[in-house]
Formats: structure tokens, C-alpha cells, sequence
């Protein structure tokens, strides 16, 4: 969840479907969430707006709702990436930031690229999608960029199911391709036409003919053999080696690469023409790492994938890959829950089932809600809000006036320095 602009106050419990119901009552803005979920309560958490800030308390639920792993006994003023559990739900809060007034409500798979399973909640990322999909039907060559393990194939599929075109999808990984070879793997050779080609080939391009041609790891491909794709690209025409006649070709190109191809093209290792033909549009895949949200949805797709109806995992183990960055990405993720569940047998998904990296991340209990920086300068914005008046200051966080005077003493600020002078 994000925080989002025009509410007042967050509801959340248990519900006959997941949804979500915006809420106008007495001047607050509410919006109230439901989940299927039969440990949670009628009304199980409440999260309330405190100034530029939100506050978590449980809302009298019967199993209890934690913030990181300790129990939410008291309302606790939440940090940027805040997790919440109600029953077997984990929630993941968001601050403001990097959200926009257009972001989704809810899962996106309706915007994915034809039916390939990109589902997401992260706004950028979804209108990336949206504009993607309609470049697919284009002529255009697309450069799709990213860190390992972002779903760069699964991009350049899913282009290629929403190209329309009806030839097939041809992968070819040029980092895999020697030098003296890759002209013939890739554009074809004649019987004869060098040592060793004992038959005729008809070569990769051509074998895309009528559908696309995915060069996965493009900065990877030798000089000689790009020398030769540029004129394929110009001419829409395959030479194979050894060959007297070119053979018209119709591919759609789709190029990959986890490199920076420009630096590439500055250090003379990448042909400029080239890279302006390959890059006609581009598109950048964000790490997973800066879209959060939408690891809730890869982890249930994935799991679903697995086609074991009991496959599930313990809250332990839930906070324990939504804390985790996942450096190598949705690839690295994939492993990760592919191992888990074969160590896992019958029985959930537990910390204990997850590599050692991610159960030393686990957070110990008792761990704040914010760090000390954020509560103090929490503090001292409702301070300065309310001119130095505790007892609003207490209404605000939901505690008593000695504790806030207690709080103002530990980060040294003195409520009275708040009030107007006079």
C-alpha cells in the first residue's frame, strides 16, 4: 500500500473478496480494505493520517497485528517500507515517494503486454507497458534494457505476441556466439562456403522470417557480424556466406542487453549506425528493487506456477523476501522460491526453508517503527504544528501527554520552544 494523498484514515479486515471502498464520513477521507482472509478480524488494523505521516493500530482484532515481527501493542508511527501483518496477510507500506496521483488502484494485468504474465502495481512501470503495447504493432526495432534477471525475454515475448505478426519467435543469445562463427549461425552459409560447412544453413535471421528476431545480450555481438546485420536491418535482405543471391527477409528486431550500448559505442566495441538501427524505440526495466509493490503479485504468480494447491508461506517468510532487495531480480526470486519449495516438501514455506541471506535479514523483535532521525523529526513537526500544545500533540500519536514529554526529552526538544512568543 502507498500513502496517498486526500485520505484521512486506512481500514482493513476481513472481507468476501479483496477489495477496496473510498469513504467520505464526518470530514475524514477513509478507505477501507477487505481481504478473504479467515485469521483476520471484521476489523483488524486501522492506519491514521498524522500530518505528513501515518500511524498503525490495531483495531481490536482477535489474533493481534504486528509491525515487523513484534506485536502492534500500541499505535506506532510507521517507517518508509513498514511491514504489517493481519492474520496471514502481510502488508507493505510505502511512502509518497516515487508514487504519483495516477497510480493504480489495483493489479494490472490487464495492461500487460498481451497475455504475457507482467503484472504491476508500480505506475511508471505500467505506463511503460501501456506504451510498449502499442509500439509492439509497429515497424520499429525495440532496445530493451535492464539488470540481469529483470524479464528482458519476457518483454521482447510479450512484444512479439502483440506484434500481431505470425512468423515465429526466434531467441538468440549473442553472448553464446564465437567470433568465426557467428556470421554463418546468424545470416546462413552455403555447403562449401568455409571449412567445416559440410551443409547448407539457413541461418537464424531467416529462420525469423515473419515473426521477430530476439538478440539477447546485443553488445555481446562480434564487429564482423554487425557489419552485416546493419545491412540486413538497411536492405531487409539476408546474403548468406558463400551465397551469389540476397534473400528478402521480414523480421521484427527486438535487441537485449544489460550493458550501457552508447558507452559502448564511445569505446569503438559497438557500431554507431548499428545502435541507432537496433534502438528505434527503447525501454528500461526497473530492478525490482525500486518496485516494491509488486512483489506480492511475482511471489503468487510464481507460487501458482508451481501447480501445488497447498504451496503457501508462513508470515516469517513472507516479511523475509519483501525486506530482501533481491539484487539479480526476478530471476534471483524465482530460484529462491523454486528451492524453497522443494526443501519445504509438504509443509508452508518457512524461514528456515529460504537461503541463509534472507534469514539473516530477518528482523529481530522489538526493532522500531522508524529510525531515530525519523522519529525525532516526526515529533518535532507535530510540535511545531501545534505550537507546542502536548496534549494535541498526545491526541495526534494516540498516547498520553508524560509520554510525549517523555519522547521530547529523549530527542532533546522542549515543547514549550514551540509556542508563540507573547
Amino acid at each position: 500500500m502507498r500513502n496517498s494523498d486526500g485520505l484521512d484514515e486506512v481500514s482493513i479486515g476481513r472481507g468476501p473478496q479483496r477489495a477496496r471502498v473510498r469513504e467520505w464520513e464526518g470530514g475524514v477521507a477513509r478507505l477501507r480494505l477487505t481481504v478473504p482472509d479467515g485469521f483476520m478480524s471484521s476489523q483488524h488494523l486501522r492506519l491514521v493520517r498524522v500530518g505528513e505521516r501515518w500511524r498503525a493500530e490495531d483495531a481490536g482484532s482477535k489474533n493481534g497485528s504486528f509491525l515487523g515481527e513484534a506485536p502492534l501493542d500500541e499505535p506506532a508511527l510507521l517507517a518508509d517500507r513498514a511491514l504489517l501483518t493481519t492474520g496471514r496477510t502481510i502488508f507493505l507500506f510505502l511512502r509518497a515517494a516515487g508514487a504519483s496521483a495516477d497510480a493504480p488502484d489495483a493489479d494490472l494485468s490487464g495492461t500487460s503486454l498481451a497475455d504475457a504474465p507482467l503484472t504491476t502495481l508500480h505506475a511508471p512501470f505500467a505506463r511503460e507497458l501501456a506504451r510498449l503495447r502499442r509500439v509492439a504493432a509497429a515497424p520499429v526495432p525495440t532496445l530493451v534494457q535492464g539488470e540481469t534477471g529483470t524479464g528482458k525475454e519476457l518483454v521482447a515475448r510479450a512484444i512479439h505476441r502483440a506484434s500481431g505478426r505470425s512468423g515465429p519467435f526466434v531467441a538468440v543469445n549473442c553472448g553464446a556466439l564465437s567470433p568465426s562463427l557467428a556470421a554463418s549461425e546468424l545470416f546462413g552459409a552455403r555447403k562449401g562456403a568455409f571449412s567445416g560447412a559440410s551443409e547448407s544453413r539457413r541461418g537464424l535471421v531467416r529462420s525469423a522470417d515473419g515473426g521477430t528476431l530476439f538478440l539477447d545480450e546485443i553488445a555481446e555481438l562480434p564487429l564482423e557480424a554487425q557489419a552485416i546485420l546493419l545491412r540486413v536491418l538497411q536492405e531487409r535482405e539476408v546474403l548468406a556466406l558463400g551465397a551469389e543471391r540476397p534473400v528478402k527477409v521480414d523480421v521484427k528486431l527486438v535487441a537485449a542487453t544489460h550493458q550501457d550500448l552508447d558507452a559502448r559505442v564511445a569505446e569503438g566495441r559497438f557500431r554507431e549506425d548499428l545502435c541507432g538501427r537496433v534502438a528505434g524505440y527503447r525501454v528500461t526495466l526497473p530492478p525490482l528493487r525500486r518496485r516494491p509493490e509488486d512483489l506480492g503479485l511475482i511471489v503468487g504468480n510464481l507460487l501458482a506456477r508451481a501447480k501445488r494447491e497447498d504451496a503457501r508461506l508462513t508470515p516469517e517468510a513472507g516479511r523475509a523476501l519483501l525486506r530482501h532487495d533481491w539484487p539479480r531480480n526476478v530471476r534471483e526470486l524465482e530460484h529462491t522460491l523454486t528451492a524453497a519449495l522443494a526443501v519445504a516438501g509438504d509443509a508452508p514455506v518457512g524461514l528456515v526453508h529460504l537461503p541463509e541471506a534472507l534469514r539473516g535479514e530477518a528482523e529481530q523483535p522489538g526493532s522500531p517503527a522508524a529510525s531515530p532521525e525519523d522519529a525525532r523529526g516526526e515529533l518535532e513537526a507535530l510540535l511545531r504544528a501545534h505550537e507546542g500544545n502536548v496534549s494535541a500533540v498526545a491526541r495526534a500519536l494516540g498516547t498520553s501527554r508524560s509520554q510525549v514529554r517523555r519522547l521530547a526529552a529523549r530527542h532533546g526538544l522542549r515543547p514549550e520552544a514551540f509556542r508563540p512568543e507573547g
